[in-house]
């Protein structure tokens, strides 16, 4: 069952009803935010009840929106490893460093958390058509999840988006538009098409349940070290809503009392050519601007303008936390280390944390000793353009070629 009691504004705290269709907030525009009867949930379940579920989010179904199991709407997802990282962090000068490995889920990224629980609420409600913009990333897991589910969907995309994104879309029977612009006009494409043809607009954060699938990783990451949060958590950032999700998870889990007041420092990284938090972070401010002429390898950070920007810039300011942008070459230079070191084909946004992890020690801002958790959000297998392939061709006919060529 769901504990699930009503939805609140991010923004101005406006109460909506969580039993019907809900985008933005009707009074002022913002997010919203799914709310729970903690002290009911918290009476309900205990640690020791997870111990026989199954390893997937679902195991967490307390803490899920889906009021009905006949919606659930699932292909595996979540409860991916967390992995110690020790030849890397050796090579960073991080002694207690973990990647929490999101390429191993469903559709070969972190979205297919959201994309779970925000079709099975689609379901749940009755939606028929859902429309969103993407990077890359998001449009092919919520294509998936959204044909499983029986759910038509319309997916629009940057026409440099990675390849693998489209395909990944049009084999799961979405309708795909390519837009010679950025995440940000795709969105705007969508959203009057939504409103035009009656689609449902799940766009970040213009729906509710997205961040409740993200915060399964907060949930997973207390699980995964028994209840003890660790010292710093580095995530990139896009949209920022799977940052929003785990402090949402935490503050849920001090609630219900699994766990304590402590939390990480959180750590926003972005892509130096779209950098927006980062900027707002630095001057102090409290939202971030839109982020002019936007331009990275990582094509999911490559969002110039979030609507939850303010939830992250709090989040990092209240842990003490940072904002850090780095460049494509530092994200190079980490996707190819953390490939020798680990045998890790990380995506180029999981290598920006690395990296950022990285500059944060040259600095001083991570001590040594402390544990650090990075998310690799997405396998590197979906970026085939990251790695160059230019070898020669060896004869057959002559194996010592190998021997002098090794010489």
């Amino acid at each position: 069952m769901s504990f699930l009691s009503h939805l609140e504004c991010a923004r101005c705290g406006e109460v909506h009803a969580a039993d019907r269709v809900q985008g933005l907030c009707t009074k002022c525009g913002g997010p919203l935010l799914a709310r729970y009867d903690l002290e009911a949930l918290g009476k309900s379940v205990k640690k020791s009840d997870l111990a026989g579920r199954p390893t997937n989010l679902w195991r967490y179904r307390e803490f899920l929106p889906v009021t009905n199991d006949e919606n659930v709407i699932t292909l595996g997802e979540g409860m991916t490893p967390l992995l110690p990282a020790r030849r890397l962090g050796r090579e960073i000068g991080c002694d207690d460093l973990y990647i929490k490995d999101e390429g191993l889920n469903p559709t070969g990224s972190f979205k297919a958390r959201g994309a779970a629980v925000g079709i099975s609420m689609c379901k749940e409600l009755g939606i028929k058509a859902i429309a969103m913009p993407t990077a890359g990333n998001a449009g092919g897991a919520w294509a998936s999840y959204a044909r499983r589910a029986g759910i038509e969907a319309h997916i629009a995309m940057p026409k440099d988006a990675p390849t693998m994104a489209m395909k990944e879309c049009l084999a799961t029977g979405a309708h795909v538009y390519l837009v010679d612009g950025l995440i940000s006009d795709a969105g705007r494409l969508i959203g009057a098409a939504a409103k035009h043809f009656g689609w449902f607009d799940a766009a970040t954060l213009k729906e509710p349940y997205r961040i409740e699938g993200k915060k399964t990783m907060g949930l997973e990451l207390a699980e995964q070290f028994d209840w003890e949060l660790p010292d710093v958590v580095v995530y990139p950032t896009g949209g920022g809503v799977g940052l929003i999700g785990m402090m949402k998870a935490f503050a849920e889990l001090e609630a219900i009392g699994w766990i304590g007041a402590k939390r990480p420092r959180m750590v926003s990284v972005q892509a130096a050519g779209c950098a927006p938090i980062v900027r707002a972070f630095e001057a102090g401010k409290d939202e971030s601007e839109f982020f002019q002429n936007a331009e990275t390898i990582a094509g999911g950070l490559r969002v110039p303008k979030a609507l939850g920007d303010f939830l992250v810039l709090r989040y990092v300011r209240e842990t003490n936390g940072a904002a850090v942008s780095v460049t494509d070459d530092e994200i190079r230079a980490a996707l190819r280390l953390t490939g020798a070191t680990e045998g890790m084909f990380v995506s180029p946004e999981g290598a920006a944390a690395i990296a950022a992890v990285a500059k944060m020690r040259r600095q001083g801002t991570i001590a040594a000793g402390e544990r650090v958790v990075i998310y690799n959000t997405g396998t590197g297998l979906k970026y085939p353009e990251t790695v160059d392939v230019d070898l020669p061709v060896y004869p057959v006919d002559d194996p010592e070629i190998l021997v002098r060529s090794q010489s």
